[in-house]
């Protein structure tokens, strides 16, 4: 892991436990998945690249319209998915035909790789990977944050 990597999953570990609320991004008042990446955006960049608006938990799946993925190539870096490294921001389609609506960090690599995400009834959580590994669709980094 490098030491940039290092920075970005200390940083979102320290998010663990904080509870489920969505649109939120405060570290251990509430977070959704945005809200946790926004978080240690913070934590680990300064201010946030842009505001973010108002959205809902479907993020316009009924339209099809990839608003969370066209955020993510927007704010940042692009990573060949066979380059994983822990702190690699994670873009996930939860069922087939969906748009893509989860966003998770990479906590370890490996055979007991790991993913700290938000979601829904759970809060702020470091889980095996593997289970969630078939849903992802793009992996990216925060800039200046090389592998």
């Amino acid at each position: 892991m490098s030491a940039d990597g290092e920075r970005v999953v200390a940083a979102a570990r320290g998010w663990i436990g904080t509870p489920y609320v969505h649109q939120a991004s405060a570290r251990g008042a509430g977070a959704d998945c945005l809200g946790l990446i926004r978080g240690v955006w913070r934590e680990v960049l300064g201010a946030e690249p842009a505001l973010v608006p108002a959205y809902t938990p479907d993020w316009d799946e009924p339209a099809g319209e990839e608003r969370l993925w066209a955020a993510a190539r927007a704010h940042l870096l692009p990573v060949v998915p066979c380059r994983a490294a822990a702190g690699d921001v994670l873009l996930f389609r939860m069922r087939a035909g969906a748009v893509a609506k989860h966003l998770g960090i990479q906590g370890r690599t490996g055979a007991a790789a790991t993913v700290i995400h938000a979601y829904s009834g759970h809060g702020v959580v470091e889980s095996p990977l593997a289970p969630w590994a078939r849903r992802i669709v793009a992996r990216f980094r925060f800039p200046g944050h090389a592998a």
